[in-house]
């Protein structure tokens, strides 16, 4: 029987993805908002397919991959975001997912990546050459995007939505003082100076 697991903690998303796996076929489908419940759930399960977002409570969608991974849990993943996949696709694609749609696209791609996985293809965007597509400040950049880790993109990203450190700490069960830290580094790292900058920064590379 085909099975599938959908991780995303949005009931309305959860019910859109649960719609295009029954056209696909899928009879078991489970569902988790949390990135915590993953492994649980895929050790008592055993989904064929994991569709998976990455913006999620406590664990992001990155982690759990390197969980699954972790774990040598037998499940093909396919991240399906609103992250632009210019900084995550490749990230992604190291972690172990098979393939990565954005939330932008037409239902019609998740059902298109969802028939390239079960038949054991990936299901990628071609992403544009950035020399040709971004100036040069963007490029140098984005190349200090590329370098930071996972989980400092993540906090990143959140400290350029103008959520405070209490917040992300809350979130992401870290320490406030471990938020700080982070964000710190984050600002040494981008060569930025203030919170208005750090926004300015990830707004400017279409992370917000």
């Amino acid at each position: 029987m085909k099975s599938a697991l959908i991780v995303d903690d949005h009931p309305v998303v959860r019910a859109a993805i649960r719609i295009v796996l029954q056209a696909e076929g899928f009879k078991e489908i489970h569902e988790a908002s949390n990135g915590n419940e993953v492994v649980a759930l895929i050790r008592e399960h055993q989904p064929k397919l994991v569709v998976l977002d990455l913006r999620l409570p406590a664990l992001d969608g990155l982690e759990v991959m390197t969980r699954i991974r972790a774990n040598d849990l037998d499940c093909r993943v396919l991240v399906f975001s609103t992250h632009d996949p210019l900084f995550y696709q490749e990230r992604c694609l190291r972690a172990g997912a098979m393939a990565y749609v954005t939330k932008t696209n037409q239902l019609q791609q998740l059902h298109k990546a969802i028939q390239a996985v079960m038949s054991g293809y990936t299901y990628f965007s071609a992403l544009p050459d950035s020399a040709s597509t971004l100036n040069a400040v963007q490029i140098t950049e984005k190349q200090m995007i590329d370098q930071l880790s996972d989980r400092e993109l993540n906090i990143f990203e959140q400290l350029g939505q103008g959520k405070p450190n209490k917040t992300i700490a809350e979130d992401m069960h870290l320490s406030h003082k471990t938020v700080s830290t982070y964000k710190t580094r984050l600002m040494k790292k981008l060569g930025i100076s203030s919170a208005v900058h750090l926004r300015d920064f990830a707004k400017r590379n279409h992370l917000i």
